[in-house]
């Protein structure tokens, strides 16, 4: 007697991995590449402003259903001076994390017998949101040779009457694909033309290198893109749930509907802290993006003198890799790897259908240190 879309909505991924870590006996503390945290702590000016506002009365009592206009301005002008646009604060929308922006997001666009684009390999809780929903998940194939970049003739070729959306990550989770500003450009040509949406998922956007889009800037941005942001990554506070969505007026009237009714308000401590952060800690951004390149080099080439393995894709937090041949798919691999070798990550079925023979390897939770030690525990396979 329970909801049908709720037991077809697939197990959630992370503590199937915890599970497995706990097989693991060896000597050395297991290495954990499962989730996509921050591997190093936040700010301590961030952490004081937090736990001052935590303290105050203020933060106990409900606030705005779309969030502090104070943060909402500050990311509005971030996105602006990152972007080269005009963008306001009443175009921006502060969330209980971004994975519950995105679900709420699909509440305004999606109804359940309609589907939504979403390129495979896919984030694995764009899914489960979209299933909970009863919105059907069309597959948008992206492939190694192509870098795991997704062809805007294909998805033209999957459109029909009941699609609502495309929903595209860059950089992506879980292959760290960038996507080129052209063909962001002519994905959101393509949702112009035939009256969709596209929902752009930029939780990484504070580690890219290189030119930014120019999507906000287009005339017609408010009637067909949707922007999410998690504040997660850059400024290391997962804990605290905040992320963002930027779109246009119309839309957000309709969100906050959304919002009233699945948070009420997003949690207030850290909503000032973080209006103060983003301009005030860009520098320490800036290095930490520095950082970030760092450990996907070490990454690369630790994993470049391990026989038989193959690096697909790299980028941002993520290292796509894909299996030697004549050893066991990636649902039995990365049990064996956790048991035999203390090496945690997630097997690619997890990211949607054809993606047997991947491993995601979240490099960014750790140093070149313990990213060093991926070879031997690789090779324990």
């Amino acid at each position: 007697m329970l909801s049908d879309t709720v037991r077809l909505t697939a197990e959630p991924p992370v503590p199937a991995a915890r599970e497995w870590a706990a097989r693991w006996t060896g000597p050395s503390p297991a290495l954990d590449l499962t989730q996509a945290a921050p591997g190093y702590p936040p700010h301590p000016e961030l952490l004081e402003r937090i736990a001052r506002a935590a303290g105050s009365p203020e933060a106990a009592r409900y606030g705005p259903i779309q969030g502090d206009p104070e943060l909402r301005q500050a990311l509005a002008d971030d996105l602006a001076e990152t972007c080269g646009a005009r963008i306001s604060g009443h175009e921006v929308a502060i969330t209980a994390g971004c994975n519950l922006g995105f679900a709420m997001a699909m509440k305004v666009i999606a109804a359940p017998s309609d589907n939504v684009l979403v390129p495979v390999p896919w984030y694995f809780s764009h899914q489960m949101a979209l299933t909970l929903q009863g919105v059907e998940v069309r597959a948008l194939p992206c492939r190694a040779a192509d870098g795991f970049v997704p062809s805007v003739a294909e998805a033209e070729s999957l459109l029909d009457p009941r699609t609502r959306a495309i929903v595209l990550v860059t950089p992506n989770n879980p292959t760290g694909a960038t996507y080129p500003p052209a063909l962001l450009e002519a994905f959101l040509d393509l949702c112009e033309r035939r009256g969709l949406h596209l929902v752009l998922d930029e939780t990484y956007r504070d580690f890219l290198e290189g030119e930014p889009h120019g999507l906000f800037r287009r005339p017609r941005w408010r009637e067909h893109l949707v922007h999410l942001y998690s504040f997660s990554k850059a400024y290391c506070v997962p804990g605290h749930r905040l992320g963002a969505i930027a779109a246009g007026a119309p839309f957000q009237a309709q969100l906050a509907k959304a919002l009233d009714a699945l948070q009420i308000c997003p949690a207030r401590a850290a909503q000032p802290a973080l209006a103060w952060a983003i301009p005030g800690l860009r520098g320490w951004r800036a290095a930490n993006r520095h950082v970030m390149a760092e450990r996907a080099e070490v990454c690369r080439a630790a994993l470049s003198g391990v026989a038989g393995w193959r690096l697909e894709a790299l980028g941002a937090y993520f290292a796509y890799l894909r299996l030697p041949e004549g050893t066991p798919d990636a649902a039995e691999a990365a049990p064996l790897l956790a048991e035999r070798a203390g090496l945690l990550c997630l097997p690619g079925p997890f990211f949607g259908p054809g993606q047997e023979r991947h491993l995601r390897l979240a490099f960014a939770n750790a140093d070149a240190a313990r990213l060093a030690e991926l070879p031997e525990r690789l090779s324990a396979l």
